[in-house]
């Protein structure tokens, strides 16, 4: 049984293609975090495939629901795929949405880890789709982790049990998840003590 006091680490996502590689990453780091305690929530595929930010106020269903589990996180993942060179549009869109949080008393991704990984056919791509993952992330106010991981999919990304196939990626994914787990939980206790906002 999940602790209602556990904290909630939100996944975004994956590709308009159901089962991508940067879903079923989001999926494995969710699961890692899972096995250290938390509450998770995955955002992937269709799910992100959102209308347009701005070009209307009203909000779809998945847009709404994005939103409100940002609100309640401790930690967020967020995994793009490499699109020429940087992340993909639909991730971007989905991420453009957290502007409804820009009144709240904790503004956009203010006082939540971040987890970023990004996979692409090629190191380059891996590498500035990632700088991009971050440089957002910090205009969100969000603390990404001392650790990004960049997966290589030119390389067999998972073995035949659907684990993955390096075992160095298994061990990246495995310190996110600590490092996810050890903010969150460092942050809902000074929470708790008065400590932070």
């Amino acid at each position: 049984m999940t602790d209602p006091q556990a904290p909630l680490i939100v996944g975004l996502g994956g590709t308009v293609a159901a089962a991508s590689s940067s879903e079923r990453i989001t999926r494995k780091i969710l699961e890692a975090c899972a096995a250290r305690g938390a509450r998770t929530r995955v955002f992937a595929g269709a799910e992100l495939d959102f209308p347009t930010y701005g070009i209307s106020d009203e909000r779809c269903g998945d847009a709404l629901a994005l939103v409100a589990a940002l609100r309640e996180a401790g930690g967020v993942v967020i995994v793009s795929p490499g699109y020429h060179g940087t992340i993909s549009g639909m991730l971007k869109n989905a991420l453009d949405y957290v502007q409804d949080m820009a009144g709240d008393e904790r503004p956009y991704l203010d006082g939540r880890a971040v987890g970023l990984a990004a996979v692409a056919a090629g190191w380059q791509a891996t590498g500035s789709t990632l700088a991009t993952l971050r440089a957002i992330a910090h205009a969100l106010r969000g603390w990404p982790t001392p650790l990004g991981v960049t997966i290589n999919s030119l390389n067999p990304v998972f073995d035949a049990e659907g684990g993955f196939a390096d075992p160095a990626v298994s061990g990246q994914v495995s310190a996110m998840a600590d490092q996810l787990m050890e903010f969150a939980r460092m942050r809902a206790l000074a929470q708790a003590q008065g400590l932070s906002a």
